[in-house]
């Protein structure tokens, strides 16, 4: 079955390269033997705006090398046409507009370069581009920081952002296990049955962030249970992160942080085949198999970038017991990103995904899950998309975008113990999204340049989660109309941007305002100090973990809300320092940022006793408020195509305003749960030679309280955990089979020290949630990269 999934992924691919050769087949042959932008019918096109006859002609080197650079990116600034330089460093364009234009040059791993280039009528033009290597991402494009693209370096918000290059050097599959190797965040797994897995963002559990996919909030709370394991990395093209609330741009549950996944978009045409097997102790086995191309007309008016990948891991029992510890897990996703350029200003982008995903865990797995003592048998089926249209204006002052997006799930589970037939359920999950915005860049606006943005956003989901066994249903539609404002003020030296955003939510009986205000100075063009405020809220309505059952003392544990519940506020505030320097060749970027928020109303958890079937209720209600402050650092290092080091650490401390108490025979703590005072990573990257590379990575986790339910221990206790590191290393060698053709072969070890938790409850009556530490147990992997 899944050989035949794989088998339509490929066919997929196939017939899109098929498409994109008819494509290439009516465009005008590439006689130069270069990639070049071809528009003979400019002229008779009257959507081509203001084009002219000029050819640009050009080649792209290394600064250091001298040696030509494949396939860097070159666009004209301002408009949709760009190519990219083939694989001998060179590139053609034609028709390009008259008068003066700016091209930019852009490839992962060097600084982007500008040129502004005069041109008239019938002129011919060369030339020559020269880019610095750049082992750091220090110069990257982002779109979180304002809703408009910025260059991270100069934007008045932190954002971090996680690269395919931290994929590959990580040995990552999926999102979950490349997104902690950021400042602030941590990725940890919820429930040792089914494995639900939760990103913390400045200690913040993971329904204080809000998940956007290309800037689209349709990631809802069902989705937000497993979401992070379900996307694999091949249709990712970065992640970038803002830390602190961002309900001023992005609506409700920005409290801790955003997080943007932005999809891979076609560049050039290309084709890759990946494999990687994981064992784990006793020869438990996960296999991961992707497929992905890239396919791009000869005038790169349109592409597609389609991608496919299956994953098969067997479950695995590390105390013997009888019980899954690591859950088994089957899923295949397929999906595309594709764009067509409906003139030299303006630009369609779609995109669509598929996923399905079978998980297990507790005792029995091969038995139906009604006849396990535990079981969390769950099967999703995910179906997502979006589409948005983009204008630019000839003189680059108006951009005006509108999007839609979509998604829907559909899931079957089961969550019972003691063999219960009656433990299984269903739950139907649709979000809709639609919003425009418009963004004027004025020359001067009181004292300076600024960017002006307006825009309005309608958000739906539609909740129906019934559990049988449970007599259980949570009927939840939440409808959002939001519009946000913001002005921010640009030079060289200063940005200041205020704003703010004003949301009806169905669910509380006012409008929401929230507002924020960013200031960035550079003294000098290597200083970057910042202060920032935002705000943010939560509703009092299902989060993720409402949709998820437990397991404790062979009974199962639901969550519902207090029918007083209140929304939750919070106040962010930053200020960081961002320091950059040459040391000769070796490149560093050192940033310090303190935080602090204040929670008002806070939502926290207790357990309020038994229905009337037995099982145990814990109640979400308002606890007074909380505080949670800190430190984080982050240092980057680098040689080009010597090594590049990068780590971060954070100091913080989570509080509540009052002591809270989660069980009637535990003392009350003002500290929260699961959330340690220290942690940290790292990611260090050597080439050995040409050829050969070696990765070491890391994450640190400090000390912290876990709540541990009576069951297989004899009372409900509060646990201080140790602390631990899981460490990984990876080697890979690239064996260059032709010009165009690469085959990397690589393997390596993850959590090294073998660092999984040694106090699993045991048998029947234990707590599933009483789980920390690594997700996996000390796993070899090995496996291939096919390039072309």
């Amino acid at each position: 079955m899944k050989a035949m999934k794989l088998t339509m992924v490929v066919m997929m691919v196939m017939l899109c390269a098929m498409g994109t050769t008819a494509i290439a087949a009516t465009t005008t042959p590439n006689t130069d033997n270069t990639t070049e932008n071809t528009n003979d019918s400019a002229n008779d096109n009257p959507q081509r705006l203001r084009m002219g006859s000029t050819s640009l002609k050009g080649h792209i080197l290394d600064a250091t090398s001298g040696e030509h650079i494949p396939y860097v990116t070159v666009t004209i600034k301002g408009t949709t046409i760009g190519t990219v330089a083939d694989a001998t460093g060179h590139f053609t364009m034609r028709n390009l507009p008259d008068g003066e234009f700016t091209i930019v040059a852009e490839y992962l791993g060097y600084k982007s370069v500008e040129h502004t280039i005069a041109a008239g009528h019938e002129k011919n033009l060369d030339v020559s581009i020269t880019l610095e290597e750049q082992p750091m991402a220090m110069d990257d494009v982002v779109v979180s920081a304002t809703r408009n693209e910025t260059n991270k370096k100069n934007t008045a918000t932190v954002v971090n952002v996680t690269s395919s290059k931290i994929f590959e050097n990580t040995a990552s599959t999926n999102l979950a296990e490349s997104i902690k190797f950021q400042p602030g965040l941590r990725v940890e797994n919820t429930c040792g049955n089914c494995g639900a897995v939760q990103l913390r963002i400045n200690g913040l559990e993971g329904q204080y962030s809000q998940i956007l996919l290309d800037s689209s909030p349709i990631f809802s709370s069902l989705a937000g249970v497993y979401g992070l394991e379900q996307l694999p990395v091949a249709m990712i093209e970065r992640v970038e992160v803002i830390r602190g609330g961002g309900s001023a741009l992005f609506g409700s549950n920005a409290i801790g942080g955003v997080v943007n996944i932005i999809t891979k978009e076609p560049l050039r045409n290309s084709l890759s085949l990946s494999h990687t097997t994981n064992l784990m102790h006793g020869n438990t086995a996960e296999f991961n198999t992707s497929i992905n191309g890239s396919f791009v007309s000869d005038d790169h008016r349109a592409g597609v970038y389609v991608f496919g990948m299956v994953k098969d891991r067997d479950p695995f029992d590390y105390n013997e017991d009888g019980f899954t510890d690591v859950l088994k897990m089957e899923s295949e996703t397929v999906g595309f990103r594709g764009y067509y350029k409906t003139s030299a200003y303006s630009k369609l982008t779609a995109e669509y995904h598929h996923i399905s995903e079978y998980r297990r865990g507790g005792d029995n797995i091969e038995m139906p899950p009604h006849m396990a003592e535990i079981a969390e048998d769950v099967k999703h089926k995910i179906d997502g998309g979006s589409l948005r249209f983009s204008y630019f204006s000839p003189d680059t002052r108006h951009t005006f975008d509108v999007y839609t997006s979509a998604q829907t799930i559909s899931r079957n589970s089961y969550y019972g113990t003691g063999k219960d037939p009656n433990a299984y359920g269903r739950t139907q999950d649709l979000t809709w999204v639609a919003g425009a915005q418009y963004s004027y860049m004025m020359h001067k606006c009181l004292f300076m340049p600024a960017q002006f943005t307006l825009g309005a956003e309608y958000s739906y989901n539609d909740l129906d989660d019934h559990s049988i066994g449970f007599d259980r249903s949570i009927l939840q539609t939440v409808r959002t109309a939001g519009m946000f404002i913001q002005n921010e003020w640009q030079s060289d030296k200063v940005n200041f941007v205020i704003g703010g955003r004003f949301d009806k939510h169905s669910m509380m009986d006012n409008i929401i305002f929230s507002p924020r205000a960013n200031l960035r100075y550079s003294p000098i063009e290597d200083i970057g100090l910042r202060v920032s405020y935002s705000s943010g809220y939560r509703a009092p309505q299902a989060f993720d973990e409402d949709l998820h059952i437990d397991a404790v003392n062979n009974q199962s544990s639901i969550i519902e809300l207090d029918p007083n519940l209140k929304p939750e506020y919070s106040h962010s505030f930053s200020a960081s320092a961002d320091l950059y320097h040459n040391f000769g060749r070796l490149q560093a970027n050192l940033l310090v940022e303190g935080f602090y928020t204040i929670l008002d109303d806070v939502f926290a958890l207790a357990k309020t006793g038994e229905n009337e079937a037995g099982y145990i209720i814990q109640t979400r209600y308002n606890a007074a408020g909380a505080k949670v402050k800190g430190l984080t650092g982050e240092l980057k290092l680098g040689i080009p195509h010597v090594f590049d080091l990068q780590m971060g650490y954070t100091f913080q401390r989570s509080r509540y305003d009052e002591p809270e108490e989660w069980s009637e025979s535990v003392e009350p703590q003002r500290r929260m749960f699961r959330t340690p005072d220290h942690y940290a990573y790292f990611t260090a990257t050597a080439d050995i030679t040409h050829n050969f590379k070696a990765s070491l990575f890391g994450n640190y986790t400090g000390r912290m309280l876990v709540p541990h339910s009576a069951g297989y221990i004899e009372a409900d206790c509060n646990e201080l955990t140790p602390h631990f590191w899981d460490m990984g290393l990876r080697l890979a060698y690239n064996i260059q089979l032709t010009g165009a053709i690469n085959l990397e072969v690589f393997g390596g070890i993850k959590n090294i020290f073998d660092s999984f938790q040694d106090d699993i409850d045991c048998g029947p009556f234990r707590d599933s949630v009483y789980v920390y530490g690594p997700m996996m147990p000390r796993t070899y992997f090995l496996g291939v990269n096919f390039k072309m």
